[in-house]
């Protein structure tokens, strides 16, 4: 009951402008970053670990920027899931599609960090794009269906999803026959499928999904990031020119490639990551737990 509530609260939100919900996200978010404790000491530890150069007060002033960004974006789902497609669309604004266009009509990835507009940018790509993506099933079953149901409600017809369980075979059968990947490869999985490479200076457990993918279905790798951007203005898609040499034929070259590629763009805006993860839950052997 308290989560159809929820919901119902959140459908009322997508009658708001833009300006307003993103007074009302940050606000939620300056109230979570007081009281989330947990993933507050998550989000200070990444960052005393990836910010050694800031002090304890600037670490602590990105993190509250962090949370009411957060706070911006689980509110911004009420825009996803009950607004008009056109509304959708003046929301979340596609950058740079050349890069795209440049490499569509053969096998593709695009390859969609954990910043947190992520989830944004994937529904926007779908409104245009017949894709493929994975979908992580929730255990609560209302709010699976709302979440499943809200990602698919302006897709381009012949876009596919499915579940972890699948696998990445199912993926890359659906790769060859031309659907794109929109894969999202930088959380910690654990050691299975990992390697050690620098995240930040930090050995980082790094899965190899990209890479053997690649190597698997021929496909060309293009990253997107997807920003939030001041106030009402929404969202930004923006995609990368497609790696060259990728696979390079070392999986652990292609993991610290894409990890390297990916500290670039936190640099640019560190306080839009996804910091409240365990990113660096899985230690090489013999180092201490972080968390």
């Amino acid at each position: 009951m308290a989560v159809r509530l929820l919901f119902a609260f959140m459908w009322l939100l997508h009658f708001l402008p833009f300006g307003a919900l993103a007074r009302a996200g940050s606000g939620l978010g300056w109230l979570a970053f007081h009281l989330v404790r947990p993933r507050r000491a998550v989000c200070l530890i990444n960052l005393r670990k990836c910010f050694p150069e800031l002090s304890e007060t600037e670490r602590v002033a990105l993190a509250r920027r962090h949370f009411m960004l957060l706070g911006r974006f689980v509110l911004d789902h009420a825009i996803m899931w009950w607004a008009s497609e056109q509304r959708f669309r003046r929301f979340v604004h596609l950058e740079d599609e050349h890069h795209l266009a440049a490499v569509l009509g053969r096998p593709l990835i695009i390859l969609s960090p954990h910043f947190l507009g992520m989830d944004m940018g994937g529904v926007r790509i779908a409104c245009d794009y017949a894709v493929t993506s994975m979908y992580q099933k929730q255990k609560n079953p209302v709010v699976d269906h709302q979440v499943y149901a809200g990602r698919l409600r302006f897709v381009a017809p012949g876009t596919r999803t499915f579940s972890r369980q699948e696998g990445l075979r199912t993926i890359a059968r659906a790769i060859k026959e031309g659907l794109p990947f929109f894969y999202l490869p930088d959380l910690d999985f654990g050691p299975r499928d990992s390697v050690f490479v620098p995240f930040f200076g930090i050995p980082t457990a790094t899965i190899t999904g990209v890479s053997r993918l690649a190597k698997l279905t021929g496909a060309r790798v293009v990253p997107c990031v997807t920003r939030i951007l001041p106030g009402g203005q929404g969202y930004r898609v923006r995609f990368f020119p497609a790696w060259d040499n990728f696979p390079s034929g070392e999986e652990v070259e292609d993991a610290r490639r894409m990890n390297a590629f990916i500290e670039e763009r936190v640099r640019e805006m560190p306080e839009q990551y996804y910091w409240v993860h365990k990113r660096f839950k899985t230690r090489p052997p013999g180092e201490k737990k972080l968390y």
